[in-house]
């Protein structure tokens, strides 16, 4: 049986006692919890003196906003694997984390969050800062509970990391009502107690050979196979295993947005993201297809654009670790509930060098595709597009092995296209919920676990100050982030689609004045790169202690960026671009590849 440590030997005399506060973290420390991102208040003072006390064991970070907690907490969750704690006091610091919690489910992030609560006695009565936490994140978490006794607290603790990292990953919530948190016992606590789970059971499925020989004779008998892999390959760590079952075979690999890095994506053999910003080759191979090798993904709508019409073409093998996910929007002639690493490990021991298909025609069709769709933009003298500053960014960056988080919006999908990521769990996304002002607090917590790596946040004007404020945890816990801010004064995405399918017409999109002609629909499509930006984001930046500065010339961009790199701190580089930029492809929503729009 594990157990707390002893007290020292000058009060080794003195009876030690334990409130709930430090039972749960002490919980924390034996589950392996290195990092804990919390914004104090009344009703989880007393977690906060826990963690003051365990500061040589625990590393507790105070963000400037409890999402931003949230999200550092995702940072370390993403590209650890391993699960990650936030914090906040009860009402509105527990509902500010709701937005990190959702995110984290639909993204699969092993997230614990922790949020105090009134005292029991109080529940119910609309007391001081109270919200009923478990109802409202019921449906947006893994699991969740709320501890009404001492005796469970270290259990409680041990079944959260647990929950959040087997099978498929996500959120679990932990509500912490004050009362308990201060209960004392004189007890030795046990911090490795028997679980009580009897309606969880994450046990992995045997995968029978006889459905990896179904796979490897579907292969055999192919003529136009595509792999479509996502974030179930990185989740399970499977990327090194699909990486040499993709290369025994030949076959193309196309991955979701969640899924890159799990090949590389400088490989010939990638044929980079699909779905709706996707590449034309990717789609198109796809839509031709006829097997489609679906690995640890779960055909969401951003991929499959109109549903009965996606893949039509082909046979569909499914592999994934959640048996919801099976035949839930597309059905599989071969489905298998696995972790998709095991069934790579068998494909890789059976896969024989006669199984191989001949693709000689298969690639010679993409590349005709890839020569005639491909990823582009213009070339200016002196403006800086968004796709150049990223493209410029993956030279100076990519061979030191950066981790890169982005916000929601065109740099997101721009980065997605022009940065070509090697490894997994270098790319941090918000992919399912895109939440906006993701980018910032994700690459703190990313650089607080990874302290000499080289962690960088490309964001949007409009993305980045949804969290801004976490520019003050950067300057006070010394994280060197670096961020890229791609700054065209707009919301870049939504004015895409107010260009392509409302005719232009602005409602809202413009971030600077109102009583500007652009923010009244009267702009006539202005570019901003020769005139003022509005926020000064360079004396915002300042005001934190971040070293920052601004470029606008697309000849002055590679030494800025040198700088920005180099810099020993954290650095914010604001590249003024124009707005007239769209993401391209694009298979408008709902529609097919035939809809697709690559001019």
């Amino acid at each position: 049986m594990s157990t707390a440590p002893e007290v020292s030997s000058e009060t080794s005399t003195q009876t030690r006692t334990w409130n709930g506060a430090e039972l749960l973290v002490e919980g924390l420390i034996e589950q392996g919890v290195e990092y804990v991102f919390a914004y104090p208040g009344g009703a989880s003072m007393p977690l906060h003196q826990a963690l003051r006390k365990n500061r040589d064991r625990i590393r507790t970070i105070l963000p400037r906003h409890e999402q931003g907690g949230g999200f550092a907490a995702q940072g370390v969750a993403r590209t650890t694997g391993k699960p990650a704690v936030c914090m906040a006091t009860s009402g509105p610091g527990a509902t500010n984390l709701v937005t990190a919690i959702a995110d984290a489910k639909m993204d699969s992030v092993p997230m614990i969050a922790v949020t105090g609560q009134v005292p029991q006695a109080v529940i119910g009565t609309d007391a001081f800062q109270e919200t009923p936490m478990v109802e409202i994140s019921r449906a947006i978490t893994k699991h969740h509970y709320m501890v009404t006794k001492l005796e469970d607290v270290t259990r409680i603790v041990k079944e959260a990391v647990f929950v959040a990292t087997t099978g498929r990953p996500g959120p679990v919530l932990i509500d912490f009502p004050k009362d308990v948190q201060l209960t004392e016992t004189t007890e030795e606590p046990d911090l490795d107690p028997p679980t009580n789970l009897p309606g969880y059971h994450p046990e992995i499925r045997t995968v029978a050979l006889e459905q990896v020989k179904q796979i490897i004779a579907a292969i055999r008998r192919s003529k136009r196979p595509i792999f479509y892999v996502g974030g179930g390959i990185i989740n399970s760590n499977a990327a090194e295993d699909f990486v040499h079952f993709a290369r025994k075979t030949g076959i193309p690999v196309a991955t979701t947005c969640m899924g890159l890095g799990a090949f590389p994506g400088d490989d010939t053999q990638s044929l980079h993201m699909l779905g709706m910003h996707g590449t034309a080759y990717s789609n198109l191979a796809v839509d031709d297809a006829d097997l489609l090798l679906a690995l640890g993904v779960r055909f969401d709508d951003r991929v499959t654009g109109k549903l009965d019409e996606f893949a039509q073409h082909g046979k569909i093998v499914h592999v994934d670790i959640d048996p919801s996910e099976l035949h839930k929007n597309k059905e599989a002639h071969i489905p298998i509930v696995a972790n998709v690493r095991d069934v790579l490990i068998e494909l890789n021991r059976e896969f024989d060098e006669e199984d191989r298909p001949d693709l000689t025609d298969w690639w010679a069709k993409i590349e005709e595709w890839r020569e005639r769709y491909p990823l582009k933009y213009d070339q200016h003298d002196t403006l800086i597009l968004q796709q150049h500053a990223i493209e410029e960014l993956w030279r100076q960056t990519i061979d030191r092995d950066p981790y890169v988080a982005v916000g929601v919006g065109q740099h997101q999908m721009w980065t997605s296209q022009f940065y070509k990521f090697r490894k997994p769990r270098r790319w941090l996304s918000s992919s399912g919920l895109g939440t906006m002002g993701f980018g910032l607090p994700a690459a703190m917590g990313v650089q607080a676990a990874h302290p000499d790596a080289v962690c960088i946040d490309v964001d949007g004007d409009g993305s980045f100050q949804m969290n801004i404020q976490e520019l003050a945890t950067l300057h006070c816990e010394k994280l060197p982030v670096k961020i890229l801010l791609l700054n065209n004064q707009h919301l870049g995405m939504v004015v895409q689609w107010e260009d392509r399918f409302m005719e232009g017409r602005r409602a809202h999109t413009y971030l600077g004045p109102a009583d500007h002609p652009e923010a009244l629909g009267e702009g006539g499509g202005a570019s901003y790169a020769d005139g003022g930006t509005y926020p000064d984001f360079v004396k915002i930046a300042e005001g934190y202690g971040v070293k920052a500065a601004r470029v606008r010339n697309k000849p002055d961009l590679p030494n800025a960026m040198a700088e920005m790199i180099d810099h020993d701190g954290p650095y914010l580089l604001e590249v003024v671009c124009p707005h007239q930029e769209h993401v391209l492809p694009m298979i408008p929503s709902g529609k097919t590849v035939r809809d697709m729009i690559v001019e």
